[in-house]
């Protein structure tokens, strides 16, 4: 028998833990069972039309098939700086991603290409059938990627510290509570992993160039895809990712030319932007109980949102 040669100091330690993780998987399905949906019916109506329109690169979604021009390589330079381990050809390979709203797959797979272990997620099981059927033409990615039709606080319990990246890009601004949503992003990235966010910033401008022009006059959006009261402002999403353990490292600004159909960084984030942060490392986190008893509190909604 196992325990009758370990210590008694020893025994209490692992009847500690049982308990602790007892006490969290309680705590889990108590906060996960109790609240509200996480997805904005208003959000999935929006999206449910679109979902056989991901890849058509001439359609709707034809600004996030060129945001990846400059989205992907953000992505894969910044970790690649913060790692000396990669493979030439697959210079991703190893690292977990979880693209969080990942839509068609547009950024999961290019992410996938780059070696890249990648679970992407969606509310709208209409938006995962789209991403299931594309990467299915190739198999290197059909072995790459997993796709699951979930929010985010569906799969903490299942995913507590288990991703490398996480990747929301043009998702927070469609969340109901983003303050849950860092939070859980927090629970399933592993210490010091990266939490990648591209977004729309909060001002007069934004509204004119993001809704005004984009939706009623251009239409390269759909119209009623954005709110502008949902937008965030960069110092208010630094401020929460900060607040709730996270250190920022990288803010860009981004602008896209609906002339060219091309998108390029400038130093003004009055429109899109883009942001690194890292999660602190393991002595620093407070412990999931305790972020979970303090999204007990609060109200537990967050949304995965769908990209665009």
């Amino acid at each position: 028998n196992f325990f009758s040669h370990i210590s008694s100091d020893m025994k209490r330690r692992y009847w500690f833990h049982d308990i602790q993780l007892s006490l969290f998987r309680l705590t889990m399905k108590r906060l996960f069972s109790t609240s509200h949906s996480s997805v904005d019916s208003k959000e999935m109506k929006k999206f449910q039309l679109l979902a056989h329109k991901w890849w058509d690169e001439e359609g709707e979604f034809s600004a996030l098939h060129s945001m990846n021009d400059i989205r992907v390589p953000f992505i894969r330079d910044t970790l690649l700086n913060m790692s000396s381990n990669y493979h030439l050809g697959n210079p991703l390979s190893g690292v977990k991603i979880l693209d969080v709203g990942c839509g068609g797959g547009l950024l999961s797979e290019p992410l996938g290409r780059l070696g890249a272990s990648v679970t992407g997620i969606d509310p709208l099981e209409d938006n995962i059938r789209t991403a299931d059927q594309h990467k299915s033409f190739d198999p290197v990615l059909a072995k790459r990627i997993q796709y699951k039709s979930s929010s985010l606080e569906e799969i903490v319990e299942e995913s507590m510290e288990t991703f490398d990246v996480i990747v929301a890009s043009e998702v927070v601004e469609h969340v109901a509570d983003l303050e849950a949503f860092i939070k859980c992003c927090s629970l399933v990235l592993k210490p010091e992993g990266s939490l990648f966010i591209t977004t729309i910033n909060k001002t007069q401008l934004s509204y004119v160039l993001g809704i005004v022009v984009a939706e009623k006059i251009i239409g390269i959006v759909p119209e009623g895809t954005h709110e502008w009261e949902k937008f965030v402002p960069p110092e208010e999403l630094e401020r929460l990712l900060e607040s709730n353990g996270f250190s920022v490292k990288t803010v860009n600004g981004m602008l896209y030319n609906p002339l060219s159909g091309s998108w390029s960084w400038m130093e003004s984030t009055s429109v899109n932007y883009a942001m690194h942060a890292v999660k602190s490392g393991a002595r620093a986190q407070s412990s999931p109980t305790d972020a979970l008893s303090e999204m007990e509190s609060e109200q537990p909604s967050a949304t995965a949102g769908t990209t665009v």
